[in-house]
C-alpha cells in the first residue's frame, strides 16, 4: 500500500493519518500505477478528492473545498485528512481509538485548551466530534490532565528546569529498540572516556544554569542502560551530580536500573547512596520465551531477584515497564506479566504499546503487524491496575504504534513520576547531557522554545566534545532573550 498526495503545500497530516490504517505505508512522489494498491488524496481546484484501492477493488470520496479558516472553516490539509479518514474508516471497518489524532500529546491538548479559556463542553467536542476520539481514550486523557494540574504548577514555575543525563550503552540490543546505543561487549573502551566527558558536561550545565538564574527541579539518568556502567563509574557520575547540585531542593531524582543482566546489589547501593529517590527496573515481560525473542540475556527470575535486591538496598519508589505486543506474546501471557508486576507491588507500572520503529531489528527483519497479538485486548487488562489501586498519571503516543494505541504510566497515589509529566507536557526547560541529548529551552510560559542538540553518537560526542561545551553556552544566551540561531548535530 503506497500513499500519494497532491495539491497541498504539506501532506504531513494526511500522510500520517493514512498510517493509522496502514502502518509503515510509504509515501510516493509519483502517481501509482494502474491497479496498484494505494491511498490517493488530492486537493483539486474545485474540490477535495480521495481514493483507496486494494486487491483490485477501489472506492472514492469527495467534498467541497473548505471555507477559509478566518471565516470559521478548516485548513485544506485538515479537511482533506478528514475526508480520507472517513473513507478509510468505511473501507477498513477500523475506528482508530484516538480517531484522527496523529499527535503524541493528547493530554497536553487538554491543558492547552483549558489555558486558552475553552469550556469543558468545547474541549469535549474538540476530541469527540472534531477528531472522532473514542470516549474511553478521551476520558483517560481528561482524567490524567485533572491529576497533573497541581504537579504542573510546580514544574512550570518561571525558570525551573530538569536535568537529563543519557547513557548510550546496553549489554545487548533489544529487537524493538531504535535508540542510538552501543553494545557494551563491542564498545567497552568508549565507556570511561564517555563518562569523563559526561561529568564535564554536567559541570558546564551547572555553570550555564547558574548564569541564567535557573532552578533545578528534577534529575533523570536514562539510556540506553545506565547500570551498564561499572559501580565505580556510577560513583564518578553521580558523585559529580551531587557535588554540582543541592539535591535536597529537588522533587525527584530517577535512575533507570532497567536490566537485571547488568544491575547488581553494589550498583543499587551506589544509586541509593548518591541521592536517587526513584529507580526503574524494566522487565518488559515476565515470559522467558518472549525475553529470548526480543534479545534479552536474562530470565524472569533474574528480574525478581533484581527487584528484591533493590528493596533490600532501600529503594522505596520503583517503576516497572511492561510492553504490550512483543513478538511471541499473547493476551494471556501479557495478563500473566501484568499480574506478576502487580504482585511485586512497585510504586509505578508503565505500560507501553510496541512501536514498529524503522531502525529496529523487528522492522529491518520485515516482521509484519499481523504477526503480533491483539494489543488492544492486552491494554484492556489494565483494569487490573486500577483494581489494585494504581491510577494513570501520564500518557503519550508514538508514530507507528500497534493499533494506534498509547503508552500510559500508572502509579499509586503520591508516586507520580514528575520528570515524565514535565517532559511530556513541555512545561519546563530540560537541559540534556550526553550523546544524542536534546536540550529544550522553554521561556515565557512556553511561548518561546529552542533546542540545542548534542552529537548523536558516543564516538563523535567524545571527539568533538569542545563543540558540545560551546553549544551549551546557548542556554544563558537564550535567557538573555537573544535567540541566536538554533544549533544541530
Amino acid at each position: 500500500m503506497n500513499i500519494y498526495i497532491t495539491g497541498l503545500g504539506s501532506g504531513y497530516e494526511v500522510e500520517h493519518l493514512v498510517r493509522l490504517f496502514y502502518p509503515m505505508a510509504p509515501l510516493t512522489l509519483t502517481p501509482p500505477e494502474d491497479g496498484a494498491d494505494c491511498v490517493w488524496a488530492e486537493k483539486r481546484p474545485d474540490k477535495l478528492w480521495a481514493m483507496v484501492r486494494q486487491g483490485g477493488k477501489s472506492r472514492t470520496a469527495e467534498a467541497p473545498l473548505p471555507i477559509p479558516v478566518e471565516e470559521g472553516g478548516e485548513t485544506p490539509e485538515f479537511a482533506l485528512a478528514s475526508l480520507t479518514y472517513d473513507l478509510l474508516r468505511s473501507w477498513t471497518g477500523i475506528r482508530p481509538p484516538w480517531g484522527k489524532m496523529t499527535g503524541v500529546r493528547p493530554v497536553r491538548l487538554v491543558h492547552d485548551k483549558r489555558a486558552a479559556g475553552w469550556t469543558e463542553e468545547e474541549i469535549d467536542d474538540f476530541f469527540l466530534k472534531r477528531f472522532d476520539c473514542s470516549p474511553e481514550k478521551y476520558g483517560m486523557a481528561k482524567a490524567i490532565a485533572d491529576l497533573q494540574e497541581p504537579i504542573l504548577k510546580v514544574g512550570s514555575a518561571p525558570k525551573t528546569y530538569s536535568l537529563y543525563i543519557g547513557i548510550p550503552f546496553c549489554p545487548s540490543r533489544c529487537s524493538y529498540c531504535s535508540f542510538v546505543s552501543c553494545n557494551l561487549d563491542r564498545d567497552r573502551k568508549l565507556v570511561q572516556p564517555y563518562v569523563d566527558c559526561l561529568c564535564r558536561e554536567v559541570e558546564a550545565i551547572r555553570d550555564e544554569a547558574d548564569k541564567a538564574g535557573l532552578m533545578l527541579c528534577s534529575i533523570y539518568i536514562g539510556g540506553g542502560t545506565p547500570t551498564s556502567l561499572s559501580a565505580a563509574q556510577l560513583r564518578q557520575l553521580m558523585g559529580t551530580v551531587r557535588d554540582c547540585f543541592d539535591l535536597s531542593t529537588i522533587v525527584e531524582y530517577t535512575v533507570e536500573a532497567g536490566r537485571p543482566d547488568c544491575t547488581d546489589a553494589e550498583k543499587l547501593a551506589v544509586i541509593r547512596e548518591y541521592g536517587a529517590t526513584r529507580i526503574s527496573i524494566n522487565p518488559q515481560t515476565f515470559s522467558d520465551e518472549v525475553l529470548k525473542n526480543i534479545g534479552r540475556r536474562h530470565s524472569a527470575q533474574d528480574i525478581l531477584d533484581c527487584y528484591a535486591e533493590a528493596r533490600a538496598a532501600g529503594h522505596d519508589d520503583i517503576n516497572m515497564d511492561l510492553i504490550a505486543g512483543l513478538p511471541g506474546d499473547t493476551v494471556e501471557g501479557f495478563e500473566k506479566s501484568l499480574r506478576q508486576a502487580i504482585a511485586l507491588d512497585p510504586e509505578n507500572i508503565t505500560v507501553h504499546t510496541l512501536t514498529l520503529k524503522r531502525a529496529s531489528r523487528i522492522v529491518i527483519e520485515d516482521q509484519k503487524e499481523n504477526d503480533y497479538a491483539d494489543v488492544a485486548a492486552m491494554l484492556e487488562k489494565c483494569h487490573l491496575l486500577a483494581e489494585a489501586g494504581y491510577r494513570p498519571y501520564y500518557l503519550y503516543r508514538q508514530k507507528n504504534t500497534l493499533q494506534n494505541l498509547e503508552n500510559v504510566g500508572w502509579c499509586k497515589p503520591g508516586h507520580e513520576g514528575y520528570y515524565n509529566i514535565y517532559i511530556m507536557e513541555e512545561v519546563q526547560t530540560i537541559l540534556s547531557a550526553g550523546a544524542g541529548g536534546s536540550t529544550k529551552l522553554v521561556a515565557d510560559g512556553g511561548k518561546r522554545m529552542q533546542r540545542i542538540f548534542n552529537f548523536k553518537y558516543p564516538t563523535e560526542y567524545i571527539q568533538r566534545f569542545d563543540e558540545v561545551l560551546e553549544r551549551k553556552k546557548g542556554v544563558a544566551v537564550f535567557y538573555d532573550h537573544d535567540l541566536g540561531t538554533e544549533t544541530s548535530g
